[in-house]
């Protein structure tokens, strides 16, 4: 079965996650991928080893890409690239600002070359503005987008754990060149499109920017919600952390009655609504964990699943390798092969197979002898 994105050429100057996210879902989707990596290799190869010898971020994101070393300091490399691109459809680099047009590849040059040609650039702050210049990794726009400041618990700020920074500029950087690569097909005209770390996070955290200037400024509180109670993790007596999220004042006087096991509460007008019980937060969290405390964690999990109430043990990464929705795809790297969780879109009808992980250079005599200038 034909894949959706079979006979697109992309080429993608990349490193570390954000632009090799983007493009690793252009190869999940048929695209052939060509990943270009300076003579020592994306420096993401070099993360950890943890994967029999291979960095469990490059393993990860690399999947169903060519690799090609190119120097482009070099000349001949430079025409290398530019045969390349004259063939493609898609072109994906996050090179720190300007980088890309010193190389003499300036996005307004090609597109004027090769109208067809989609250019998409990730930075961490944009093209321009203040910040262009600066370095930006995952971490320090967790921090600059303010995420920091309401991830965590009261003590301190935190990271969220994984590079959701990165992940959000990758993501968004596959949509436009979706949206890009369906207007084409319309007009013929490719595009230049420019994503920024900053602007994906910033994105995300509109709502705590509207409950801020809404006078309302959300607070670290752990794992609890700022605008519903309860909504949090509670221990039971054998000591496992369940959380449970009450929506509605429906669920809650379930809760109250059923688990909690007092009428009275679930009929106390101070406990009646959400805006009541966050008034209340204190009180309120106090019942449910005073009761949690009170069951082990085995008859409790059984009761709130027979009565509705939506919740979820806090796995730790042992107990997500053996959870039961954990799917896993394998694919082939340079030293084996590796288990990966499955990306999350399933197809109906259609099983999907997943591109080995490149070495590198792997391709690139193939590929220059593809694309050289004859």
């Amino acid at each position: 079965m034909a894949l959706p994105l079979e006979g697109l050429l992309v080429v993608s100057i990349e490193q570390a996650v954000a632009a090799p996210t983007c493009s690793c879902k252009l190869a999940d989707a048929g695209a052939r991928v060509i990943k270009v990596e300076r003579p020592e290799g994306d420096f993401a190869r070099r993360y950890d080893d943890l994967v029999h010898g291979e960095s469990a971020y490059f393993v990860w994101l690399n999947r169903g890409k060519q690799s090609v070393v190119l120097d482009l300091g070099k000349p001949e490399d430079k025409a290398v690239l530019e045969a390349m691109l004259a063939k493609a459809d898609v072109f994906v680099q996050n090179l720190k600002p300007g980088a890309i047009a010193k190389l003499g590849f300036a996005v307004a040059r090609l597109r004027k070359d090769y109208p067809r040609l989609i250019c998409c650039s990730i930075s961490g702050y944009g093209e321009s503005g203040p910040y262009a210049q600066r370095k930006a990794y995952d971490m320090l726009i967790q921090a600059e987008s303010g995420l920091s400041s309401i991830t965590g618990g009261p003590e301190a700020p935190a990271r969220a754990g994984v590079s959701v920074c990165d992940i959000a500029a990758g993501m968004n950087a596959y949509e436009a060149i979706l949206e890009a690569l369906l207007a084409r097909a319309a007009t013929g005209e490719g595009a230049a499109i420019s994503i920024s770390m900053f602007d994906a996070m910033a994105d995300w955290m509109a709502v705590p920017l509207l409950q801020h200037e809404g006078g309302n400024t959300p607070t670290r509180i752990g794992l609890a919600h700022i605008s519903i109670s309860p909504y949090g993790a509670f221990k039971t007596k054998d000591g496992i952390d369940i959380l449970i999220s009450v929506q509605n004042d429906r669920e809650w006087r379930v809760l109250a009655e059923h688990v909690i096991g007092d009428k009275r509460l679930a009929a106390d007008p101070n406990f009646a609504t959400n805006v009541e019980r966050v008034k209340r937060r204190a009180e309120t969290d106090g019942r449910v964990a005073a009761a949690f405390a009170a069951m082990d964690a085995a008859p409790l999990v059984e009761m709130l699943a027979r009565y509705d109430i939506a919740f979820g043990v806090i796995n730790d990464l042992d107990l997500l390798a053996r959870h039961p929705h954990l799917r896993r795809v394998t694919i082939g790297t340079p030293s084996g092969p590796a288990s990966v969780p499955a990306p999350a879109a399933i197809h109906d009808g259609a099983t999907r197979r997943y591109g080995s992980v490149a070495a590198l250079g792997e391709h690139s005599d193939l590929i220059r002898r593809e694309f050289s200038a004859k």
